[in-house]
């Protein structure tokens, strides 16, 4: 008896136990819950204004907080995320063609849409990751064949699915074909070639990716700041929410953003020196000798401005005057990369590219400036401060045949006598 007795009691306290958990659990739940109703209920007491900026608001910094990791993970976490974004702003751009190839049922197109891309990128970035990242791949003979004969191997390719779009033509519906097909190649053209030209920054040295990435983005959050609390004339009749106060305000703080920022990032070597991956260590390699553009300059003011101000001389960094080129190009003539994306988007009355990112659109609605962006950036880096270092000429002289390296040698040597440096 006793035995039943003691039994029962513990059941009954294991019950009383489980149900004070149940309870505890619940409650918390209940907290939580109300918890997130509150913030539901915070967005929704809010009109749609101010209920768009702090979505806005709250996912531009989960962004830049990812960008910030990233960047922090080195070049090649960065390539992977600049083909993401393509593949990405890819498919957001033949959906919108993809109604009518479901309306007409033509057959494969779609698969040729996504071969190509892939056909693309084999032939942009196979050579590149090869030359910038030796030691990468695995040297194994038929890796090293697809790395030598690339070019070959990416027309081949191309000619292959070429063909097959040929045979698929479909009598009656020859004319959305081929438009199809050029929709392809221009979005083909425009990300796969800008995307190209985005890793060439970053191989060139992070400053040149990181820099105008940055200014664009300090621009179009100006822009919306400036344009929310001060808009009242409106600058382009493509975005009707788009101001000229937005306009001007995000314009001068971005040039100020531009020098300030060329200040803080030129002193580090890893962020000016062009990457050079070391595969057996897995790290950076940041011997490099500082070019020029990087050396704290002293400059003696023109003689108008010293008898203003009483300054003779002042110290920055060549990097800041580029930047501030860099900070004029994206702040008047990048932010015309949004307004071309949105007559595109008006032309097939849509409001976003996507809904990937809330209370901003899609992909490409974050990187339509971007891709102007890193086509200038490109063009100045190999205009002005073009970056040549000796790594990289003696791979180009190893990929020469014996004699002409040879040759060259001779050339140096005779050079380098007459200068009196040997």
């Amino acid at each position: 008896m006793p035995e039943s007795v003691d039994k029962s009691t513990t059941r009954i306290r294991k019950a009383d136990s489980s149900g004070s958990e149940s309870a505890a659990k619940s409650e918390m739940k209940t907290t939580s819950d109300e918890g997130s109703l509150a913030n539901v209920n915070f967005l929704k007491r809010l009109g749609p204004r101010w209920r768009n900026w702090w979505i806005r608001g709250i996912f531009s910094l989960v962004l830049l907080g990812t960008f910030a990791l990233i960047i922090y993970m080195g070049p090649i976490a960065m390539w992977i995320l600049v083909s993401l974004i393509q593949f990405k702003s890819y498919h957001e751009i033949i959906k919108i063609g993809h109604s009518q190839y479901k309306k007409h049922h033509l057959p494969l197109f779609r698969t040729l849409q996504w071969y190509f891309l892939a056909v693309s990128n084999y032939f942009i970035h196979v050579e590149t990751l090869q030359y910038n990242f030796e030691g990468l791949f695995a040297p194994e003979e038929t890796m090293t064949i697809l790395l030598r004969h690339h070019r070959l191997i990416s027309f081949m390719l191309y000619i292959l699915g070429f063909v097959f779009f040929v045979l698929t033509l479909k009598k009656d519906y020859y004319a959305v074909q081929f438009t199809q097909f050029g929709w392809t190649h221009v979005t083909l053209l425009i990300l796969v070639s800008s995307s190209y030209l985005i890793i060439q920054n970053i191989f060139s040295g992070m400053i040149w990716f990181l820099a105008p990435v940055l200014m664009v983005i300090c621009n179009d959050i100006m822009a919306y700041v400036f344009g929310f609390f001060f808009g009242r004339t409106s600058l382009i009749k493509l975005s009707p929410k788009k101001t000229w106060e937005g306009f001007i305000g995000a314009a001068f703080s971005t040039l100020i953003f531009a020098f300030v920022l060329g200040y803080f990032l030129s002193p580090y070597k890893y962020m000016i020196c062009p990457v050079q991956y070391i595969a057996k260590t897995n790290s950076l390699s940041t011997d490099c000798q500082i070019p020029s553009l990087f050396l704290w300059t002293e400059y003696v003011v023109p003689s108008p401005i010293r008898s203003l101000t009483g300054v003779s001389v002042v110290h920055m960094y060549p990097f800041q005057i580029h930047a501030l080129v860099l900070g004029l190009f994206s702040s008047i003539i990048a932010p015309f990369g949004g307004f071309f994306a949105s007559g595109f988007k008006r032309a097939f009355n849509i409001k976003d590219f996507g809904d990937m990112i809330p209370g901003h659109g899609g992909i490409m609605d974050r990187f339509d400036c971007q891709l102007v962006m890193a086509i200038f950036a490109y063009v100045w880096v190999y205009s002005f401060a073009q970056i040549v270092t000796p790594a990289r000429l003696l791979k180009q002289i190893y990929a020469l045949g014996n004699e002409q390296q040879v040759e060259i040698f001779q050339a140096m040597k005779e050079a380098l006598t007459q200068r009196e440096l040997l």
